[in-house]
Order: C-alpha cells, then structure tokens, then sequence
C-alpha cells in the first residue's frame, strides 16, 4: 500500500508551500548561466498562440530538427521560469522545451496544459512561414515534470505522441490512480532525490508495479526534494536529462550508454540506478527473468480460452464504478515459447473501451481485437503478460480467446 500521510500532505496539500521555497529560489538563481552549456545557446519566448506558457529554444535554430520536451513545474507552479536553468541547459542541446506556465506568471497549471504544448508545437511545425515550419521533430516527443508537475506528466503520458515519459522527484498519490501506471507502453524514467526525497517512498512504490516488459530507468540521487534545477545549467539533473533525452529523442547511443547495462555511466557514481528492461537501439530485450506481477484477478474473471493456439487469456474486472470500469486481460504462453500473440475480446452490450495500454486494438466495442507492442510479444513457454483498459460502461461479462503470432 501507499499513502503515508506526510507524502500526501507535501506532494499535495502542502506541496504549494515547500515548492514556493524551491520556486523562490530558481527564478533568481545566484550562478545562472544564461544560454546553457550546450552548442545551442538558449534562452526563452512567448507566443501569442500559446498562451500562459514559457517556451525554452536555441537562439539561432540548428539545421537538424528540435525534438521536443513539455514540462510540468514544481508545485504545479504557473510560473515558466520555475526551473530555467535546467530547461535552457537542455534547450542549448538542440531541444524545443516548453514550459507550463507564463515567465513569472502566478497560479497554477493543470495537466491539460502539457497537451496544449504538444498541440501547439505539432501545429507550429506545420503552418507555413512560422520560424518552426518543418523545423521540430514531432515524431521525438517527451514529457516530463517535476514534484507535482510530474504528477501532471503522469496524467497525459498515454498521449500517443508522446516518446518518453519523466518523472522528477515524484510519485502518484493514491491507489487509484495505479491505472496510470498499468496504461504506460513507452520507455519512462525516474531522477529522484534519494532517501530524504519526500517524495521516495511513492516513486520506489511506482516503479515496483510498472507493466511487465516496459524499458524504465530510475536514478536516485540524494539531494532531497529540491534537486538541482536552480543550479548552473540545472546541476547534476540537468546533465543527466540531457544525456536521457539525447538517447531517447536523438538516437544517441553514446548517451544512452550512461543508463543501459551493469557498467552503466551512471553505475557505481553517487548515483543509486536500477534498470527494467533496458536496450541501447531500443529493440526488444530479453524476457525479464522476474517480470512484474499482473494485477490480481478480480472474484469474477471471465473463462479463459485459445491454449491450444499457442497462448491462453484471462479476463478481471479491476475496478467497477457507476459508467464505468477498468479491466485486465493476462496473456499466457503454452508450452512453446510465442512471439507475438492476439488476443479476441468480446465486450459486452454498452461497454466501450476509451483507453488500452500494453497492447493495440482495432475497435473498440463489441469484438475487439487487441495485439502485443513491440516489447511484450516475445513469452518463453508459460509465461505471461498482460494488458489493461478504462471503458465506459460494465465491464462484467467479456469473453476473451488467445491466439499466437
């Protein structure tokens, strides 16, 4: 279980008085180092176009495309700069980083502000005569945050467009909100501050119930909960978001090599780094030996069938509220190893799916058809995966048939 009562005093309720200390000191930090110390030099703008935002980008635009990264602050601060050192350092690497919140703006933001960045920045690289026409990588998405910004990052991490999800010194709440964690199906990374990080004992909760077979990173590095943003360039956090976001948007492999493997850069430093399946091009990794359990079956899970296709399914019911309910559906190998496998979902009358995460459907009422991604395809003989989605409706009574690849 999660919920200890400090943690959700300070990451919710109280979170607004710690951050405006940590706010307070990284919009006017002592040893800003305006530009970044990146070949991009950087610095910020606004645009009419997007309101109640701050966008951070290299001075001059280099030849290559900007892959982009959208950005919840701490605190839900609506204040752009709350974090500036830390996203000009990565701007002056050749990213586009987008900020929630105007420059010394006040209030707060919501997660649908993150949404509004991607939005904005896929339509500005499609209108014609703007500055970023055909100049931003919209294929090269991450979205990060930090405390409760990274609370807000977590909320739209399901967004198709997004590549990467980063999450700073934070963790969900409550229980409830685990689906988030059973939706995600791209590479996520965690920097967090350590032990005396309140905000510790939630990440290390989360990590431990990501989906069996997703590529995550978690780094621990014990500074506490007010890391290392307002430091030149972002300190040791912006450093090591640049190497992340070089490997995960850019292809860079050299970057890459600080997060993957037992002699990582990152291993044996004054960083603590645990890794789940991890692999420099970003192909499939082996099966995990001790892959994360599936989600207990509710009391009323619907017959499993398809075993002597290669593969079994079963279906649960994980939660069930007036209008709506989220389900699981574990998929299990035969007695030969499989590597790929679909899975036939019939729903019932009324329900409707509105969101799946660990596989991909075709429909999404009546007879379904749900297949792997590309990393959880691949089942040695017995073992098992699963996928999950939020639908409309009751979700009692589905049936489901397992087929191979």
């Amino acid at each position: 279980m999660r919920k200890r009562a400090i943690i959700r005093a300070v990451l919710a309720a109280a979170l607004a008085p710690v951050c405006a200390g940590i706010v307070a000191l990284t919009v006017t930090p002592t040893a800003a180092a305006v530009g970044g110390s990146g070949p991009y030099p950087a610095d910020y703008e606004t645009s009419t176009s997007l309101a109640n935002h701050t966008i951070y980008r290299p001075g001059t635009l280099p030849a290559e495309k900007l892959p982009i990264f959208v950005w919840g602050n701490g605190g839900c601060s609506a204040n752009g700069l709350s974090q500036q050192n830390f996203l000009r350092e990565i701007a002056s690497y050749g990213f586009l980083a987008i900020a929630s919140g105007g420059p010394n703006a006040s209030g707060s933001t919501t997660s649908q502000m993150l949404t509004q960045s991607i939005d904005w920045a896929v339509a500005e690289n499609s209108r014609q005569g703007g500055k970023y026409y055909g100049r931003l990588d919209t294929g090269k998405i991450a979205v990060g945050g930090y405390s409760c910004g990274g609370l807000e990052a977590y909320a739209v991490s399901n967004d198709a467009r997004v590549t990467t999800t980063t999450i700073f010194s934070s963790g969900l709440l409550n229980d409830a909100d685990d689906y988030q964690l059973r939706r995600l199906t791209k590479p996520i990374a965690y920097f967090i501050g350590g032990p005396s990080d309140i905000a510790y004992p939630n990440a290390i909760d989360d990590w431990g119930k990501l989906p069996a077979g997703l590529p995550a990173f978690m780094g621990n590095l014990n500074v506490g909960h007010g890391g290392t943003y307002g430091q030149t360039n972002g300190g040791e956090f912006g450093r090591v978001a640049v190497l992340y976001l070089k490997w995960r948007l850019k292809g860079d492999t050299t970057a890459g090599a600080n997060f993957v493997g037992a002699n990582c850069g990152l291993c044996n430093t004054q960083w603590q780094v645990q890794q789940k399946n991890l692999t420099l091009d970003g192909g499939n990794p082996s099966p995990s030996p001790s892959p994360t359990p599936s989600p207990s079956p509710s009391p009323s899970p619907s017959p499993s069938g398809g075993g002597s296709r290669g593969c079994s399914a079963t279906y649960s019911v994980q939660d069930q509220w007036s209008g709506g309910f989220v389900a699981s559906v574990s998929v299990t190998a035969g007695g030969t190893a499989i590597n790929g496998w679909s899975v036939s979902l019939g729903l019932p009358a009324g329900a409707t799916i509105t969101s799946l995460w660990n596989g991909v459907n075709t429909g999404t009422s009546g007879n379904v058809t749900v297949t792997n991604q590309s990393y959880n395809g691949r089942l040695s003989a017995g073992q098992s995966t699963s996928f999950g989605f939020q639908g409309s409706g009751t979700g009692a009574g589905a049936t489901v048939t397992c087929a191979a690849g």
